[in-house]
């Protein structure tokens, strides 16, 4: 009997995911000091990554440019610093550039606006109040507009919303969220009592809140261990989702993380929305950590269609317990998780027993045979690590327990200065052969929404046309074991074309609204039998 290539496919990758390893996966050290940790990373349109920690760590391990310094009377820990708290990464070259931030950028957030600007807001002291604008260009710095805000946003989460502008909700003491730029209109902050109903007393367990934005336009709240379908424009919870069943939270400093998984059926049938929310600390660890007790970490998932009339959450069981985790998405579909530790909960010296080990989940497979165990790092990344996905398809890692004064010694858990990159298996060589290359369009291409586009590209071996699809994923800003405004559309697949030796077209359409895709910079890629092309960059307006 000879299996349909198909079924074949899928019943492989299914024994593998079942058997909870044998996925593989490549590390590569990048650079052995970028100078500064890594605790919050964004890449940009032109392949570049802006990272910055804080300012209130004393010197860094890289100077500021042409002897320029930093003087901040309100600095609390230097009061003139020559040295750098923000790097740019070039991709191509490998290459760090020394950025100036003046204001203190700590636990902050961001999100990249519709013309490719990161916009980037919050942080501690003298910086909770600003917002800071970096433009994609070869020798651009940072421009900082001092009451940028209405409000302090310390471990705020932003989100790009349908028109372009971001919102920016929560941070520590404040219920409430606003929105930039400001117009008359909507220049103030507006209360959200969700998020002091889910706050924990002296703990918090709601920092950091995961936030997706909905196929109705609306917001998907997470906070600690509850849920909600935000209307922000009238200022209204529109329905409260049921409860995380073990009732454990799942948010900063019980840091767990979230996804948003791959959205699909965007021109018909049912345009649903789900979410995944991984590991995190149980009930009280904040509290027993203070006390000197380190407690496991949690090794469950779950999952709810948020679109559903009674959504419910699907509980899942990880291979690997996990807290300070984060979930990337693979061009693929699949999500990767990865850093952490397996106890503890997120701060300083607050985590142990580093998770060395990432993992692919496989949305589509079922529940049991969705993960795979990946081959290991060498590197601890806890406390105060990212990951983003680069166009490429490997994923940049970097940070980890910054601390005071870039202390590398008699500390469990040195700063880490270090930046490497995790290539999924899907780049190893043997796959060449399946791996498309896009012919056209160019990059940088400007799409509109509901636009047909035809995707040329080329693939050296055989090509099974039912097994090719097309994928947009919008790059993210990570930090503190979230990556705000990162979603994948599936945009179609399955109708190839043979237009000339080993060269194929595929004709996809954009999604319809900004509901689904926030106007900006896109990556865009062909996948093959889950082999992904190197994505080209689209803007959609």
């Amino acid at each position: 009997m000879t299996l349909n290539p198909i079924l074949l496919f899928f019943l492989l990758h299914l024994a593998r995911a079942a058997a909870g390893g044998g996925g593989g996966g490549q590390w590569a050290l990048l650079k052995q000091n970028i100078g500064i940790v890594a605790m919050h990373m964004q890449l940009l349109s032109n392949d570049r990554v802006v990272i910055f920690d804080r300012t209130d760590f004393g010197l860094s391990n890289i100077s500021l440019p042409n002897g320029q310094c930093r003087i901040d009377p309100n600095d609390t820990a230097l009061k003139t610093d020559c040295s750098a708290h923000s790097v740019e990464y070039d991709v191509a070259s490998n290459s760090i550039r020394p950025l100036t931030v003046l204001t203190d950028v700590w636990c902050s957030s961001g999100s990249v606006a519709p013309d490719g600007r990161l916009v980037q807001t919050g942080g501690f002291n003298d910086g909770d109040h600003v917002v800071r604008i970096y433009r994609p260009c070869s020798d651009c710095d940072w421009d900082e507009i001092k009451s940028g805000l209405t409000q302090k946003r310390w471990y705020a989460t932003n989100q790009i919303l349908p028109d372009g502008r971001q919102i920016i909700i929560g941070g520590r003491f404040q219920y409430n969220y606003e929105f930039y730029p400001k117009t008359n209109s909507d220049s103030k902050s507006y209360n959200l009592r969700f998020l002091a109903e889910t706050n924990d007393p002296k703990i918090d367990n709601n920092l950091y809140p995961f936030v997706f934005l909905s196929v109705d336009g609306n917001l998907f709240i997470f906070a600690n261990n509850r849920a909600i379908l935000f209307d922000y424009v009238k200022n209204v919870v529109v329905r409260n989702y049921p409860k995380m069943p073990d009732g454990n939270p799942r948010n900063y400093p019980s840091t767990g993380s979230g996804v948003l998984l791959p959205m699909k059926n965007l021109q018909g049938g049912e345009l649903g929305a789900e979410v995944l929310v991984c590991g995190g600390a149980p009930k009280e660890s904040y509290t027993s950590v203070i006390n000197g007790k380190f407690v496991g970490a949690l090794n469950t998932c779950g999952r709810i269609k948020i679109t559903d009339l009674e959504p419910v959450w699907v509980m899942e069981t990880m291979p690997l317990a996990r807290v300070m985790g984060d979930m990337v998405l693979l061009p693929n579909g699949n999500v990767l998780i990865i850093n952490g530790g397996a106890t503890g909960v997120a701060g300083w010296d607050f985590g142990r027993d580093p998770v060395l080990k990432p993992v692919v989940y496989w949305p589509d497979n079922p529940v049991g045979s969705r993960f795979e165990v990946q081959n290991p790092s060498t590197i601890p990344r806890m406390y105060h690590s990212t990951a983003v996905l680069l166009r490429d398809g490997r994923v940049l890692i970097g940070g980890s327990n910054s601390h005071a004064y870039y202390n590398f010694t008699g500390v469990l858990f040195p700063t880490e200065l270090r930046l490497e990159a995790f290539s999924p298996s899907y780049l190893d060589s043997e796959s060449d052969n399946l791996r498309p290359k896009i012919i056209s369009p160019a990059s940088s291409v400007k799409v509109g929404y509901g636009q047909r586009v035809t995707v040329r590209f080329t693939v050296t071996g055989s090509v099974n046309g039912n097994l090719v699809t097309v994928t947009m994923v919008a790059p993210s800003f990570n930090t503190h074991s979230f990556s705000m405004n990162q979603r994948l559309l599936v945009l179609g697949g399955g109708n190839v074309t043979t237009s000339g030796k080993s060269t194929y077209e595929i004709g996809v359409v954009t999604p319809g609204s900004g509901n689904l895709a926030p106007p900006g910079y896109y990556m865009l890629f062909v996948v093959h039998q889950e082999i992904p092309s190197e994505g080209i960059w689209v803007q959609i307006q």
